[in-house]
Formats: structure tokens, C-alpha cells, sequence
């Protein structure tokens, strides 16, 4: 029976859907499970679908905090509760639990988190799933995992949630369950995370799967095809890099299980029941390049997957190799399966040069295996000489060296590339070129100069194809030979833009590279080509080799309806050659030819660039122009005197394609870096800014733009900061620039330091929380792979205020150029305090406004020290003047702070805070607190002052009047002053203070001996015990982290506003000075915790509540079909419903129809409906779909019959009521109105209400039978509407409850 009733209590609250009513309940459950469980035979005397039947009703909640706390309580069971396993349990994990475990919100943090932490869904998820599959029994746990896998498959998941189920599986304890489909199941788990933006949360995920993989797979079940298949399936640029703990993982983790595997049924090793990795390993690299003789040359390159492969397994099995070599005590590695592994590659790389017979698919497959095998990075924590694998690989590479180079050259230089499938293959061997430069270059020197012919040799031959004219109908394989000679000069120039130590730009071919670009036709594009005569050669074509023609000429028609994108990469690919001009010989050569651009001068020729830049941004799609705005930021600033209106349009057009772009496409970011260093250029701004035209107009309103980019795509502004703050702090400019200092563009464009110091939005609940989630993942470090991984992209929120205040820190008092500017930065955060102040007198905490001001207070406390006395004289006027305003607390302590160190450091100001004591208590009223708060601190005021005396005097006289205020807490303040003024005076034994001693010491003793327990006392000791006046220094606690952190938490500030020192230690673009001093905040005031003293009492036990086990009572609200007929129709409507709800037996009818206010009609229809009134009349029935009239009402109008009268039709509506037995009672003050504590209301009553601000008028008055008044006690003679009917309506139905007790 006990069950029962606590059951049906649970299921009753949860019908109301609030969690203050009921959280109280969820205790009660764990009793339920005690009566529904047997102890001594450990068996359910229930079925687990009842309470099964609780939690699916809490997960299905439109209240997700109530969802959450469903989750929670379920996941908490199984480690309280030693529940008797049940399928209904793993059924109900797999459906219900995992459908609600799908919402992102509940994987926020709980508010006293700090931020970083693992969310609490996120830590129960991890113990629930780790302790559940420990007590499943062995046959069933591999069955349960798989389903639960494939439901995180099943459908499309958020980044967050797959994020934390994704950790949950990988810290179950190692179990070996999974098998081919459960490894399967994990890959097409991986695929799912590849669907979110959130790289590092996709990576997360992907570390987290792949060590689940190794914690849960029976090895015995899997082969090792199987195996790398699935590892295939993680990226390297996110997750699995060779550089990380989890690649070492992996490889200890295939060390341990070699020789374990499933044979594959594919494999040679017939006689074998398993086959080891490198087995595997040699017969996939034999595989791999094994060539079908009967295959023909075709159009289409291999894919890369294989390649990737094959390097990836290579790697691992050389790895696991020296792993076991390290393990069993081997100093001298001789790396025999490594090199088994490599001589097949090496077999074919040897004969490229030589043997031009080798079919096309083997070359292709060689050189991506060999481009992988060079892209590897080398192990963390050593350099490659100590990474043995590489270096080995390496030094093996570079014996095909010069046959690979023949190669490439004989490919890229003649007829051989001559369809467009061919370009993938061009791809290929350019992207190998600097890989094998950068091998020589590491490995030996002597392989250089082969290098440097390859370079010469590619150049000419790539200009003479260039330079060949084309047929008036160019065919495909001459417009082939162009794009590849193009994108061979394009590598050339990358490449001595990247290697200079290679001094590549000594080649006699880069001069004529040079000369040959300079007047080279920018943005040519290259004509389709025709295909009249392939099309002629397949119908003449003998049968047998028809179909294979077909094939390719079906390859080119395909292709051919890209050439779009072959001539964008044409044009692109020109602006590359012309960018590595532009950079490295600035003077452009004139006299290389007698052309008509002889006569041109470099100013004309740049123009003339410039204006074929234009035409390249509008003619080349967005993820094409990056050359080109390079191209422009060293052409911008020769024209912007010249041709101010060229330039101008280059800003427009470069603008209108960052604007078009999304933040989530790759190329959003790229291009933004090349427009800021473009636009922002230091010779750009300096010139705009020289002239002050239209240019620096323009800049200026670029620098707003991107600011409100900022808001909708995080991180924009970071870029922009970054790349000034570095070029103005620390200029790397050349000879040829004409600026003298490049900090002068920091004063002529300090918008974007003022607008950095003050810059963050307040953030969506669901963009908080990846900020949370990010966070968490970052604070793992080196433990989760994506971290190490994952390229930083800076674009913390944070980081452009942290920038900016390491630029201020940056900045030397002495130096005019910077004192000047910061002075200009400290008069422009003041004029914004003052505009934010004046925009909105009152703010709340934590609003936009208050971030704002907080901000503004923050980055002038940091310039404060680099001030003069000069400059403090005629701004700390202003500094006062902000303390007059009603500011949120941590602006009032910056603001106190402020003033406490300028009055420390020049005394000779404390006139002006005498001053601030002058004005009448109108202005004082909501700031006197703040200045009797800086007298708190007087004795760090007067430090350095000679003569104490007449300060202390002065003091003594202010406080002393502010004491007997009658505000307490102006009392309160003024007397914390007056005790540390008091204590001041004392030690300098000062006779003239000896008339005051009787009256001060008697009102601190007065204060200190308070009686009782009320809240004076309380309020005094709170006042006293408060960080500002009890721990905080002013001048010891000078630091970045008391003013980023340690202050904004104890005030209380929202915590996404809290600035930890680690922000500006990871954040390394702009350092701090090497000998910064103000850093760590003292270890008394970091440990403090948040509390403000005004902060009204809790209870003694308010923090146990959720802890507690039962709760003696709880909530319980009515359910008012309780006791109905149980063959209801739920169909019926609303009007039937209540009809027969019970409701009808009363014979109150409510008339409100002279009420005008929706609110108070709502009210009414909520109190009448709840009371059972029989109906309730209003003047129109269109107040119902008032949305204030609905959300006082919460829904009581669909189950109380509403009537419409009109006021004017309520003389003929009260007479019919009259007829039908009905008392008109109107509730009213008259001559004759009855008190309704006296007043015996009748069965058939009809109450009318009268009008909010006239009652009832007096024409209605003559036609009620009584008038009933209720009594009052107070002074103002009337109550609200709805409370007046309230109270007649509850009286009416107290006396009808008596009623029909008596009759019982």
C-alpha cells in the first residue's frame, strides 16, 4: 500500500510541471524503489515498468529543467541502488533515456561551476554507463553496447551530446564485447560527428570514439583490415596525428593484442588462425601497388584512400616496432620491417626517371604514397633526428630523389598531360615538389643542386609554353598544357617564397620569370576547348578499342563542365606569380623588352595592376582571391595619394566579398587575414591617415563594420586586433616604407582599442554553452588529442580585450608618442562611461550596459600608473563626477579603487574629494557610499603625506555628520570609515582630537554592543566582514587578476566576464612586458568567496536542501478529476467538459463586465474558475485572446463557461436574473452596503463588479438588491479589483462548504 500511495503522489505532482513543487517529491522515489524491490531475494515485486512509466513522463517534460533533473535522478540510481537487472531497464537506456539525453541544453554547467569543469549530466553519464555495464551479465553486455551505438547513429546528433556519450563509452572499464559490427557501428558513429562546425568538439568526439574502439573490441572477433579501415575513418587534422598520446596509445594498444587479430578472409596466410601487423602491413604495401597487366591508361587518378591507408599503417607498424624494440632493451634499431615495408615503393620510384613504360596507375599510386609518407609529422617531445622512424623513412626517401625529379619534370614540361583529368595528376606532382625541397633540405645538402636544375629546367620550359600561341580554336590539350604551366610557375614562386635558405632566386630562370610575369596579361582567360576532332577519332576508331575511347572522352565531357573552375585556377594561379614579384623585387624592371609598356612609370604600372585586381575580384570566385587582395596591399599604398578613388573602390569590392562570406566555410577565415592585412596595412593606414580624405573616412567605417561582424561570426575582431596591435607595437617595415613610426597609426586610428577594451556581447544561452563545452575540452590538454591537434583559432571573445590590454601594458609613460595616446584612450573611455551612464539612468546587473561600464573601469585602472600628475588634475574631476551615478556594485569598487590610488600617489588632490562631500543630499543620495567607502582606505590615502593631521581633521569632520544619517546603510558605510579614521587619529595621539574621544568611542561601542539578533547586527558584522573593507589592499592587490578575475567574481559579475590569468598566458600574439610586476592577485583575496554584505539572510540549512533524503511534507497541488466518473469522454468540448467536471452545482455568477483590464479579467477568470463559479460575464469575449489575459488566467478559460454583456445590455441581463431568483450583490462602499463579514450570501448569487477607476455607476446601483463593502484597517480606501472579487468570491464559497457540512 505504501507503493502505491507514494506512487500515485509522485505521478500526481509531476502533472503540474513545476520543478518547485516538484523537486521536493524526487526523493520519495528512492523509498518507491525500496517497497518495489525484495531484500532478501534481490527480485522485483514490480514491474520496473512503473517507474519506468515516472521517468519517461519527466524526460518527455516541456520543462527541461525537470527533464534534467529526470535524467539525473535515473542516472544517479545505479550508484545508490543495487537494483536486480531487468531488460525493461536496457530497453528503456536505449529508448527514452538516449531520445532525452539528444537535447544540447542539459549539458550545462550548474551555476556554481566554474568554467572548464565537466558538466554534471556529462560526470553521471560516465558512472551510470560504466557501473550499468559492469553489472549486466557477460552475454548481455556486448548486445546492449551495440544498440546503444547504433542509436547514437540513428539519428542527428548535436556536437555537444554526441560529444558526451562519446566520452561515456570510453571510460568503461576494458571489456572485451564488440566485434565487426560493433566496430562498424562506431564508424558510422564517427561519420555522424563530421556533420557539426565545432572542429575541436568533432575531434573530441573522435578521440573519445577511437578509445572506446580499443577499451571495448574483442580482438579475436576483428581483423586487422577491419581495424584500419575504421582508423581511416578519423581525420588527422582533427583527432589521430602522429604527434599525439593517443597515436601512442593506439600503437601500445596493437602491440599488446598483435598476433590476436582474426585472420581476413582475403588474407595469404592461409596456414595462419592470425596474422600480425606486419604481415598485414607488407601484404597491404604489395597489394597497394600491384598493377593489373591488362590495365589501360584512363583519365580518372586513384582515390586517395588507399594511400592514405597504407602510410597510416606504415607508420603505426613501424612505431609498434620501435615500441617493442624500446620494451625488450635494444639500443641499435635496424629497422628491418620498416625497410620491408618501403623497398616495394622504392622498387618504383627508382625506375620513374627511366623507365617511361610504367602504366599511369602505378606512378599515380607510388607518388601518393610517397606524398603521405612525407607529410608525417615527427613525434611529439623530439626533433626529427631523434625520431628514428622518420628519419629512417627519410633517409630512405631520398635515394629516388633525382628519378623522381626527371619524372615529374618529363610529365609537367611536355605533351604528356593532355586531358583534364590530368590536372588532378598536375596537383600531385606540384604539391610533391616542396615536400622533396624540404627533404633535401633536412636530410642532405647534396641533393641541392639536382633540385635547383629541376627548378631551371621546370621555369623555362613553363614560360615557353606559356608564351606559345594558340590556334584560333585552341584544342584541349593545349589549354591543359597552360593551366599546368601556370600552376608550375605558381609552385616555383611558393617555393622560394617559403625555402630562402635553398637561394633559389639566384637561378638565371627567376630573372626571366620576373621579366616575363611583369608584362604578363592578367586575368587572360582560357577559351573552351572544342572537341570536333576526338569526336571524329572515336567514330574512326577501330571496335575493340571503342569502348575504352568512349570512357575517356566521357571523362572530358565530364570535366569539361567545370572549366569554370579550371580558369578560375588559371587566373588565380597568375596572381600567386605576380604576389612573389611584388614581394620580393619591388622595383618592377622596365628594360627588359622595347614594348609599348616601356614607357609606362611604376606609379602607372601599379595602377594599371590594381585595376586588373578589381577585375579579378569580380571575375574569380571567393575562395580564389586570396592572392589577389595580397597583390593589393602592396599596390594600395603606392596609388592611395595618386588614386585615392581606385583605392577606395578596392576597399568597397574587397569588403562586399568578406561580407558574403559564412564564418563556417574554411575560406572565411583565410581570406579575412588577407583583407585585414590589406586593408590595415601599417603603410595603408599611415598614408590614409596623413591625408585625412576619403580613404581614412572609409577605413574608419570598415573598422565598425567588421565590430558588428564581430557580434554574428565570434572571432573577426580578433583578427583585426591582433594584426594591429603586433604591427604598431612591433613594426616589421622595410626600406622603402616612408613612415617614421608605426605607432602613429595606433592615435589616428585609437577606435579600435577603445571599442577592443569594452568589446563582448552577452551570449545565447546555446552560445554559452559550446563556449562551456570548448572550454572543458580545452582544460584536458594534452590528454585529449584534438587539442594538440586542432589549429588555436584565437576566437575566445576574450581574447580581443585581453589583446588590448596587453598592448596598453606594452606602452611606456616616458615615451611622448605613447603617453599622448593613452591620455587619448582614457578621455574617450570616459566620454563612453558618461554616454552609457546617460543612455540608461537605472541598468540591471549583468546587463550589456554594466559589462560595459565594467570594462571601461577595468582597462583605467590598468593606465592609471602610466599617468601624470598634469594630465590625473584635469581628468580626476570626471573620474569623481562618474561616482555620483547609480553604479552596479564592481563599477563602484573600480571606481573607489581608482580614486584611492590617484589621491595615494598625488595627496595634493584630496580637495576635490572634499569637495564631493559639498552637494546636497539629492545628488549624494545613491553615491555617498562610494566616497565614505574610499575614507575606508584613508590610511593607504595619506601614506605618503607628512602631515596627517589636518586630513585626518577634515576626515573626522566629514564622517561625523554622515554617521547620523537617517539611511542605515549610509550609517553603516560612514561608520566603517569613521572606525578606521578613529583608529588613525589614536596612534598619532593628536590632543585636539581629545574633545571628540567621549562621543566617537561611545557610538563605535554602541555599534559594536548591538543587542539582539536582528538584522542591524548582522548588517554591521556583514559590513565589516566584506573583501573591499576587510582583506582587499589597494595597492598590494594591483594586479591583472584582481581586476580581470578575482574582483569581477567577488562582486558577483556574471561569470563569462571573469578574465583568468591563463587567458593571457595562452593568448601569445602580443606579450606582456618581460618585467611586468603586476600579475597574481595576494592569496588572501584570490581564496576569498563571493558575498556582498547588503545580501539578505539564508537559512541555516537552505544549502543542505537538495541533499535531503525525505522531505516530512511536500507540494501538492488539486487534481480536479481526481474523483470524476472515469468514462469521460476526453474528446468532448471544453464548455461539456466542465459541465460535467462537478462545477455546476454552484450558483455564483461573476459579472465583470464594466472591468476594462485584461489582467485583471484574467485574474478573475482564474479565482471564479478555481472556486467553481457557475459563470463568469465579461464585455467581450475578444479579452480572451489578450495574451496578458492568458497568462493570468494559466488556461482557466476553457474550463469555465464565459458569457458576453455589454455594459450597455446589463440593465435588461441583472433584470432577467432577478426573474430567475438570482440576488444581485454589488460589491461596493455605499450609504446602505452591508460588511461582508456580516453579510449571509443567498445560493443564487450574482456578484457585479465594478469599474478599476469609477465602481459601479450609480444607474446600476438603483437595480441591486445589496451592496456588501469589505472592511479595512489602513488609510488608502480602496482595493484592486480582482482582490475584491477574490474575497467575495472565496466568502461566498466558505459559506456554501458550511453549508453542506451541516446538511451531512
Amino acid at each position: 500500500m505504501q507503493f502505491w500511495e507514494t506512487y500515485i503522489l509522485i505521478m500526481e505532482t509531476l502533472e503540474g510541471n513545476q520543478i518547485h513543487v516538484i523537486k521536493p517529491v524526487l526523493p520519495k522515489l528512492n523509498s518507491l524503489y525500496e517497497h518495489a524491490i525484495s531484500g532478501e531475494k534481490g527480485c522485483w515485486l514490480f514491474h520496473p515498468s512503473w517507474h519506468m512509466c515516472i521517468y519517461k513522463r519527466m524526460f518527455e517534460s516541456e520543462n527541461k529543467t525537470l527533464t534534467k533533473e529526470g535524467i539525473l535522478h535515473f542516472l544517479e540510481l545505479y550508484e545508490t541502488k543495487h537494483l536486480p537487472n531487468s531488460l525493461g531497464f536496457s530497453e528503456f537506456v536505449i529508448g527514452p533515456l538516449m531520445d532525452a539525453l539528444s537535447e544540447s541544453s542539459l549539458y550545462s554547467r550548474t551555476p556554481g561551476q566554474l568554467m572548464g569543469a565537466c558538466p554534471p549530466l556529462g560526470m553521471r553519464l560516465q558512472k551510470f554507463l560504466a557501473t550499468y555495464i559492469m553489472l549486466l551479465p557477460e552475454e548481455e553486455k556486448g548486445s546492449f553496447l551495440l544498440k546503444f551505438i547504433q542509436k547514437m547513429t540513428s539519428r542527428h546528433w548535436c556536437a555537444v551530446p554526441i560529444l558526451f556519450l562519446s566520452m561515456a563509452l570510453a571510460y568503461i572499464p576494458a571489456c572485451k564485447v564488440l566485434g565487426t559490427e560493433g566496430l562498424h557501428a562506431l564508424r558510422d558513429v564517427l561519420q555522424c560527428t563530421m556533420i557539426t562546425h565545432q572542429i575541436l568538439l568533432r575531434g573530441a568526439a573522435q578521440c573519445y570514439l577511437l578509445q572506446t574502439a580499443m577499451r571495448l573490441t574483442d580482438v579475436e572477433k576483428v581483423s586487422l583490415p577491419e581495424v584500419s579501415s575504421f582508423l581511416l575513418s578519423l581525420r588527422p587534422e582533427e583527432s589521430l596525428r602522429r604527434d599525439t598520446m593517443l597515436w601512442m596509445e593506439l600503437c601500445s594498444w596493437l602491440q599488446v593484442n598483435d598476433r590476436c587479430f582474426r585472420k581476413s578472409t582475403t588474407s595469404d596466410f592461409e596456414h595462419q588462425e592470425t596474422t600480425s601487423l606486419c604481415q598485414y602491413v607488407r601484404s597491404l604495401v604489395g597489394e597497394y601497388l600491384k598493377t593489373p597487366a591488362s590495365e589501360r591508361e584512363n583519365c580518372l587518378m586513384p582515390d586517395w584512400f588507399e594511400a592514405k591507408l597504407v602510410a597510416t599503417m606504415i607508420l603505426l607498424a613501424a612505431d609498434v616496432e620501435q615500441m617493442r624494440n624500446k620494451h625488450s632493451g635494444k639500443s641499435n634499431i635496424e629497422w628491418i620491417e620498416l625497410e620491408t615495408f618501403l623497398n616495394p615503393l622504392l622498387d618504383v620510384l627508382m625506375k620513374l626517371g627511366s623507365n617511361a613504360y610504367i602504366p599511369t596507375l602505378k606512378t599515380d599510386k607510388s607518388l601518393q604514397l610517397l606524398l603521405k609518407l612525407l607529410q608525417t609529422c615527427s613525434l611529439k617531445c623530439s626533433n626529427t633526428q631523434d625520431d628514428g622512424v622518420l628519419f629512417f623513412i627519410w633517409k630512405s626517401l631520398m635515394m629516388p630523389v633525382e628519378s623522381i625529379l626527371e619524372f615529374v619534370l618529363r610529365r609537367l614540361t611536355t605533351n604528356e598531360l593532355s586531358t583534364v583529368g590530368d590536372l588532378d595528376r598536375c596537383d600531385l606532382y606540384l604539391d610533391l615538389i616542396p615536400e622533396i625541397v624540404n627533404l633535401c633540405l633536412q636530410v642532405s645538402w647534396k641533393k641541392v643542386p639536382s633540385i635547383k636544375n629541376f627548378i631551371l629546367s621546370l621555369t623555362n620550359a613553363s614560360i615557353r609554353n606559356l608564351q606559345e600561341r594558340n590556334s584560333e580554336e585552341p584544342k584541349l590539350k593545349e589549354q591543359i598544357k597552360k593551366v599546368a604551366s601556370m600552376a608550375s610557375l605558381t609552385a616555383v614562386c611558393e617555393i622560394m617564397h617559403r625555402k630562402p635558405e635553398a637561394h633559389l632566386e639566384s637561378l638565371p630562370s627567376v630573372d626571366a620569370l620576373k621579366r616575363f610575369i611583369s608584362f604578363f596579361e592578367f586575368n587572360e582567360v582560357l577559351k573552351k576547348p572544342s572537341y570536333i576532332e576526338e569526336k571524329s577519332r572515336y567514330v574512326c576508331a577501330i571496335a575493340s578499342v571503342i569502348l575504352q575511347n568512349k570512357f575517356d572522352y566521357l571523362c572530358e565531357e565530364t570535366a569539361s563542365q567545370g572549366w569554370g573552375k579550371i580558369v578560375a585556377r588559371y587566373v588565380r594561379d597568375q596572381w600567386i606569380c605576380l604576389r612573389f614579384i611584388l614581394n620580393s623585387f619591388p622595383t618592377l624592371a622596365q628594360e627588359y623588352e622595347e614594348t609599348s609598356e616601356m614607357s609606362l612609370s611604376t606609379d602607372e604600372r601599379s595602377r594599371k595592376f590594381l585595376q586588373s585586381a578589381l577585375e579579378a575580384l569580380t571575375i574569380l570566385p571567393s575562395d580564389q582571391v586570396l592572392p589577389v587582395f595580397d597583390c593589393m596591399k602592396v599596390l594600395v599604398p603606392k596609388l592611395l595619394d595618386s588614386s585615392e578613388s581606385l583605392c577606395i573602390e578596392a576597399f568597397d569590392l574587397a569588403w562586399k566579398i568578406i561580407s558574403s562570406l559564412s564564418n563556417t566555410q574554411l575560406i572565411f577565415w583565410s581570406n579575412l587575414k588577407a583583407f585585414v592585412r590589406f586593408i590595415f596595412d601599417t603603410e595603408v593606414l599611415a598614408v590614409a591617415a596623413s591625408a585625412k580624405g576619403q580613404a581614412y573616412a572609409k577605413i574608419k567605417e570598415i573598422i565598425f563594420k567588421l565590430i558588428d561582424m564581430s557580434a554574428t561570426k565570434t572571432g573577426v575582431f580578433n583578427v583585426v586586433l591582433s594584426h594591429c596591435c603586433r604591427s604598431w607595437i612591433f613594426p616589421t617595415i622595410d626600406e622603402r616604407s616612408a613612415l617614421a613610426n608605426a605607432f602613429l597609426n595606433a592615435g589616428n586610428y585609437c577606435e579600435l582599442i577603445t571599442e577592443a577594451c569594452v568589446f563582448g556581447t552577452v551570449f545565447r544561452r546555446d552560445q554559452r554553452l559550446i563556449q562551456d563545452v570548448h572550454a572543458f575540452i580545452e582544460n584536458l590538454g594534452e590528454k585529449c588529442a584534438a587539442n594538440v591537434v586542432t589549429e588555436s583559432t584565437n576566437r575566445d571573445d576574450h581574447y580581443v580585450r585581453v589583446c588590448a590590454i596587453k598592448f596598453l601594458c606594452l606602452l611606456d609613460g616616458s615615451n611622448i608618442l605613447h603617453k599622448t595616446f593613452m591620455e587619448d584612450i582614457f578621455i574617450k573611455l570616459l566620454d563612453k562611461d558618461k554616454l552609457v551612464s546617460r543612455s540608461r539612468t537605472r541598468y540591471y546587473a549583468n546587463s550589456l550596459q554594466h559589462r560595459i561600464k565594467n570594462r571601461v573601469w577595468q582597462t583605467l585602472l590598468v593606465l592609471l600608473p602610466k599617468l601624470d600628475q598634469n594630465f590625473l588634475c584635469g581628468t580626476l574631476d570626471k573620474v569623481f563626477q562618474a561616482g555620483f551615478g547609480n553604479n552596479q556594485a564592481s563599477v563602484k569598487y573600480f571606481i573607489e579603487w581608482i580614486v584611492i590610488l590617484s589621491l595615494h600617489k598625488y595627496p595634493q588632490f584630496l580637495n576635490k574629494l572634499w569637495d564631493c562631500f559639498c552637494y546636497d543630499e539629492e545628488k549624494l543620495k545613491t553615491s555617498i557610499c562610494t566616497f565614505l567607502s574610499v575614507l575606508s582606505h584613508f590610511d593607504i590615502i595619506l601614506q605618503n603625506t607628512s602631515e596627517k593631521k589636518p586630513a585626518l581633521k577634515k576626515a573626522l569632520i566629514v564622517v561625523l555628520q554622515w554617521c547620523f544619517n537617517h539611511n542605515f546603510s549610509v550609517r553603516l558605510y560612514a561608520l566603517v570609515a569613521l572606525k578606521k579614521i578613529w583608529g588613525m587619529c589614536r596612534l598619532l595621539h593628536v590632543e585636539e582630537f581629545d574633545t571628540l574621544t567621549p562621543v566617537i568611542e561611545s557610538s563605535l561601542q554602541q555599534v559594536e554592543n548591538m543587542h539582539g539578533t536582528g538584522n542591524a547586527r548582522r548588517n554591521w558584522q556583514r559590513i565589516q566582514d566584506h573583501f573591499f573593507f576587510a582583506t582587499f589592499h589597494p595597492l598590494e592587490d594591483y594586479s591583472l587578476e584582481t581586476i580581470f578575475y578575482t574582483l569581477p567574481r567577488l562582486s558577483e559579475l556574471a561569470e563569462d566576464e571573469w578574465i583568468s590569468l591563463s587567458k593571457f598566458d595562452r593568448f601569445t600574439d602580443v606579450p606582456l612586458p618581460p618585467a611586468f610586476q603586476w600579475y597574481h592577485s595576494r592569496m588572501e583575496l584570490r581564496d576569498l568567496k563571493p558575498s556582498d554584505w547588503s545580501q539578505q539572510d539564508m537559512g541555516s540549512n537552505s544549502a543542505e536542501t537538495d541533499s535531503q533524503t525525505e522531505w516530512t511534507d511536500v507540494q501538492k497541488k488539486i487534481i480536479p478529476w481526481k474523483n470524476s466518473t472515469p468514462s469521460l469522454d476526453l474528446e468532448m468540448m471544453f464548455q461539456d467538459r466542465a459541465a460535467k467536471l462537478g462545477k455546476s452545482n454552484s450558483r455564483l455568477i461573476v459579472v465583470a463586465s464594466l472591468i476594462d483590464k485584461p489582467t485583471n479579467l484574467g485574474g478573475l477568470c482564474r479565482t471564479s474558475e478555481i472556486f467553481g463559479a457557475s459563470a463568469l460575464v465579461v464585455g467581450s469575449l475578444h479579452y480572451i485572446q489578450d495574451k496578458q489575459f492568458q497568462h493570468l488566467s494559466v488556461s482557466a478559460e476553457q474550463w469555465l463557461p464565459l458569457v458576453e454583456v455589454k455594459p450597455s445590455q446589463l440593465v435588461d441581463y441583472l433584470q432577467q436574473k432577478k426573474m430567475e431568483g438570482y440576488t444581485i450583490i454589488g460589491v461596493e462602499q455605499t450609504a446602505k452596503s452591508f460588511d461582508l463579514t456580516e453579510y449571509c450570501f443567498p445560493e443564487k448569487s450574482l456578484l457585479l463588479l465594478g469599474n478599476e477607476h469609477e465602481g459601479i455607476p450609480a444607474n446600476l446601483i438603483h437595480h441591486l438588491d445589496v451592496c456588501v463593502e469589505i472592511p479595512q484597517q489602513g488609510i488608502i480606501r480602496s482595493l484592486n479589483v480582482h482582490v475584491s472579487g477574490a474575497l467575495l468570491i472565496w466568502e461566498y464559497t466558505r459559506q456554501q462548504v458550511i453549508k453542506q457540512k451541516q446538511q451531512k
